[in-house]
This record gives structure tokens, sequence and C-alpha cells, in this order.
């Protein structure tokens, strides 16, 4: 792979990413069959913030049943998260991704902006001390165990870092910045239903990026793409990467 393009100049790659890039590590699309939102009851009541303000105890019972795959099984990155990282031998990268399993990051990405938050972790309102997974798990009900200046524990329930609904957006303004100097906009395992997020390919557009759609199935934005490939994520990203080896197609990612 090449460093730079024929002009010397770095890539700037941005690559947003939805729930179809993590299913090879086993998490569902929280869409699909077996994903959250299609669980008894009515979860998208519960993930709310409305709903941890008002019963907090209540909400980390219901939270940790319906994201109890997630919370203990030690899902790993796959083919497409290795390949998202290979792309910085590329171009300098930066991943927007809708996922909360933090899988980017532990395939190596360096520049990774969570903007729906991570399970992994869950942070104290009140000190904004944040808490790992096996502190979550550890407790059916999760503290703050920060000691103050006099002594006394804070015993805060923490809040977990997802994007509940109600929330704001994370990064979002980081977001327009990086696609404000994009090259090429990868767009990958998302059906692009989820406001505000399905907003970005454009403002890339309009900003003169090259948008690559690849997923197992189209959206209603096809017609706003430069490429699309259906099928299997690895594959259509494997693709991609081969055509920065191949002199002759480097120049149409200038």
């Amino acid at each position: 792979m090449k460093d730079t393009c024929t002009n010397n100049k770095q890539l700037n790659i941005v690559v947003l990413t939805g729930a179809g890039v993590s299913t090879d590590s086993g998490i569902p699309d929280f869409r699909g069959k077996e994903g959250v939102w299609n669980k008894e009851g009515n979860p998208e009541a519960i993930i709310t913030r409305s709903y941890f303000m008002g019963y907090p105890k209540l909400f980390w019972a219901q939270y940790k049943e319906l994201f109890k795959e997630k919370l203990t099984m030690n899902h790993q990155p796959n083919r497409v998260h290795e390949l998202v990282k290979e792309l910085e031998t590329v171009g300098k990268v930066t991943v927007l991704t809708q996922n909360i399993d933090s899988l980017h990051q532990l395939a190596g990405s360096e520049h990774v902006l969570e903007m729906h938050g991570s399970y992994q972790t869950a942070s104290c309102p009140k000190c904004k001390l944040a808490y790992d997974v096996n502190h979550i798990n550890s407790n059916d009900i999760p503290r703050c165990t920060r000691i103050n200046k006099k002594g006394n524990v804070c015993n805060f329930i923490l809040k977990p870092d997802v994007v509940l609904f109600g929330d704001t957006i994370r990064h979002w303004k980081e977001a327009e910045a990086v696609l404000e100097s994009a090259d090429l906009c990868l767009i990958l395992g998302t059906s692009l239903r989820v406001k505000p997020f399905n907003t970005l390919p454009e403002l890339a557009k309009d900003n003169g990026a090259r948008l690559v759609f690849i997923n197992n199935e189209g959206t209603e934005f096809d017609e706003l793409m430069d490429e699309i490939h259906l099928g299997h994520i690895d594959e259509g990203l494997e693709r991609v990467l081969q055509a920065f080896k191949n002199d002759e197609e480097r120049d149409m990612w200038k």
C-alpha cells in the first residue's frame, strides 16, 4: 500500500461504521432478529434518560438484562475491524462509529469517535469518574466509590456511558470538523436509519469527499453514493484496499 496519493498529499479517510461491522464478532444488530430492540417488553422505553433519572435502580436491573450478552461476553475484533486499522497504512483515518462495543480501539484504530458512547464504562454524574465493565458487573447497582476530602464515599448511582434516548449524540463538532477535510468517506455496516448519524454522508459529500458504501443491503441514500459494494463487508473493504495498491486506480481517491 502507498502512504500518500500521487500528488504526495496524505489521504484523509473517514470511516462511518454501524452494527453490521460487529456482527461477525458475535454481537447482534440492535434491530436484527436477536437484537436488543426485539426483546420482550418495550426496551426503547427503558433505555431513556428520563427513565434513568426517575428510576435509576430499576433502570440498572433492566439495562443489565437487556445488555447481558454484551456486558459478560469477551467479544473480539473481527476481520472488518482489522481492515479498518489497516487503512492507516494508506492515510490518516478517523472512525466515526455508532457501535458501543469499543472493538475498533481493541483492534488498534488510533482515532475513534464513539458517537453513541460505550457500554464498556459507566460514569458518576456527580464526580464524572469513569468505571470499567468489571465494576459494572460486580455490583447489582453500580455506584461511585470515590472518597472525598472528608473521607465520605460518594455512593452516587453511575450512569452507563451509552447515549440513551433523550441524550445528545457525542462528538458531533469533532465529526463535522474531520468531515470538512475528508477525501474519502467509507460507510460500513449501517442502514443509515438513525438520526442524526445518517446525515454525516451528505455532509462529507458536500465537502467534496468520495462516498463508498459497503453493506449487505442498500439504503434510501444509495443515490448519494459514488460507489456501492453489496455483500460481505470484509470482502468489499478488501476490494477498496486493493484499489490503493493499483497505481492506475489511485488517482480516483485524490
